[in-house]
């Protein structure tokens, strides 16, 4: 169990700093996938949705900086992100810890998710052509013609970024910082602010 105390919390550090730190934890304890994160979104009926994507670094606009990730610009989480908020959980069950993120929801510029998509397994730059992401299917052999497909289209050649394919960045307006405790006596402790360019407002809630 963690080691940090209400009295020693670091609060005064900046939250994405902090947060750095913290996944640098979980990687050093030998936890798999430590950048996995659930985004949840909210779709237009109101039905609440999660699923996993991964956290790729942070990624900085005019005024702001977010947590970046890449998906199919066509698929459900997409469309749902279009309403411009969105929210992340890490979950680290080895130091029972985890962060949660809520923020509004911007896409990074197609520079950034080209050259991104760029730096992608051939296999996996394939796949993002091959999916039509959420799109109902017959059965996986289709899948796979799809990917033959272009594996063909692009033999001998550099595979480009999909027009549909790229990057978003949540900006965070809320960080919470979780810690257990015995006797779910949780540490919860919070940065909030309204707007990008606000301060950090820094308070605890109860468990």
């Amino acid at each position: 169990m963690s080691q940090l105390t209400p009295d020693i919390f670091p609060f005064d550090q900046d939250p994405f700093d902090l947060f750095l730190q913290e996944l640098k934890a979980a990687e050093d304890a030998g936890m798999k996938e430590p950048n996995a994160m659930t985004l949840a979104t909210v779709s237009a009926m109101g039905q609440p949705r999660a699923r996993t994507v991964f956290f790729k670094g942070y990624s900085d606009g005019e005024n702001s900086k977010g947590f970046r990730f890449f998906t199919n610009y066509d698929s459900d989480k997409a469309n749902e992100m279009s309403r411009g908020r969105a929210g992340l959980l890490f979950h680290w069950n080895l130091l029972e810890r985890q962060v949660r993120i809520e923020g509004r929801v911007e896409k990074t510029s197609r520079e950034e998710s080209e050259a991104y998509f760029r730096t992608r397994p051939r296999i996996s730059q394939l796949g993002a052509w091959s999916s039509e992401q959420s799109r109902e299917i017959p059965n996986h052999k289709w899948l796979e013609d799809r990917f033959e497909s272009f594996e063909a289209k692009f033999a001998g050649g550099e595979v480009p970024c999909p027009p549909h394919w790229g990057g978003y960045r949540v900006i965070p307006l809320e960080f919470e910082f979780w810690i257990a405790r015995a006797g779910r006596m949780h540490e919860r402790y919070v940065y909030q602010r309204l707007s990008d360019t606000d301060g950090w407002r820094r308070f605890m809630r109860s468990p």
